[in-house]
């Protein structure tokens, strides 16, 4: 880390940037600065990219750190760069996250959360079917239980499934599906399987959307996935004080771990340990929705 606050240019994917104030602390707590930050998005950015590339993307601005004003940004600013990609959606010129050029440009104007659509920015098409679950309490125990419960029944019905922490206090599983159904279709069956769930587990699980109304009770939010809505990207930080990543992980290590276990400083050794964990979503077979759709088509 540089000792003074002297600007440093550094080249990115054949392009030069500055980097501005680089030793100003982003995450204090965590002993995180700037220049910190950015050689966490280096270590990561191969991971990162693969996932985000010509998605809609919405970033949290905190120009001064954690915990001072912050502001979600959608246009891409009149200053950007030419070279950085954007693609019109409702009017709006979203930035795309496409390279570590344009990863390391955000970074600088302290882009610390990295929020991407459900689809691909040329077409309204689902990517996956994706279930956010949403703890009323401080306790993980609650997610991790649900998170495998949920398992249980993806694998019943033969549905690939890849789980990852949301960075804050939940977790996130994504089932990558065939690109051929609507969000409508999508959100038809997170319901049937959501409803199935908080049926079965009614001291565990809600679907009341309204937090004053859950109690203790977990919610599992599949509405959340539709056109031109975000859901944090996997490997983006958190703005936590602990500077939390949103991280895949292995489901055999749901048990037994802990949202704050993954942070700047834990997830690129791990990411080398175990490999991009998040690959399975874009690598493997895209799982089938037709029998499920089938099934719901004939309910009465």
């Amino acid at each position: 880390m540089p000792t003074e606050a002297a600007d440093i240019t550094v080249a990115v994917a054949g392009k030069e940037l500055t980097i501005t104030n680089p030793t100003k602390p982003l995450w204090p707590e965590a002993n995180v600065t700037k220049w910190d930050y950015i050689g966490y998005l280096m270590e990561v950015a191969s991971p990162f990219l693969a996932y985000t590339k010509d998605r809609l993307l919405t970033v949290i601005r905190y120009p001064h750190g954690i915990h001072d004003k912050h502001f979600y940004q959608k246009n891409i600013p009149e200053y950007a760069p030419d070279w950085i990609a954007s693609s019109v959606w409702e009017n709006t010129a979203y930035p795309l996250l496409n390279d570590a050029a344009t990863l390391v440009w955000l970074a600088n104007q302290a882009a610390l959360e990295w929020h991407v659509s459900f689809h691909l920015a040329g077409d309204e098409i689902p990517t996956e079917l994706v279930f956010d679950l949403d703890p009323s309490t401080p306790e993980f125990a609650p997610v991790a239980e649900t998170a495998m419960l949920l398992k249980e029944l993806l694998d019943d019905l033969q549905l690939p499934s890849v789980v990852k922490t949301s960075g804050a206090s939940g977790l996130q599983i994504y089932i990558p599906i065939e690109r051929r159904y609507t969000f409508e279709q999508t959100r038809q069956v997170g319901h049937f399987l959501a409803t199935y769930l908080a049926e079965k587990r009614p001291d565990l699980i809600t679907l009341e959307r309204l937090v004053k109304n859950r109690g203790t009770k977990l919610y599992i939010d599949y509405l959340q996935p539709w056109r031109g809505k975000t859901l944090t990207a996997p490997y983006s930080t958190r703005a936590r004080k602990e500077a939390t990543v949103s991280t895949p992980l292995r489901w055999e290590e749901v048990p037994h771990i802990h949202p704050t276990d993954f942070t700047v400083h834990t997830v690129p050794e791990r990411l080398q340990k175990f490999g991009d964990l998040f690959a399975a979503v874009h690598d493997q077979k895209r799982a089938s929705l037709d029998s499920i759709l089938a099934f719901l088509k004939q309910k009465p």
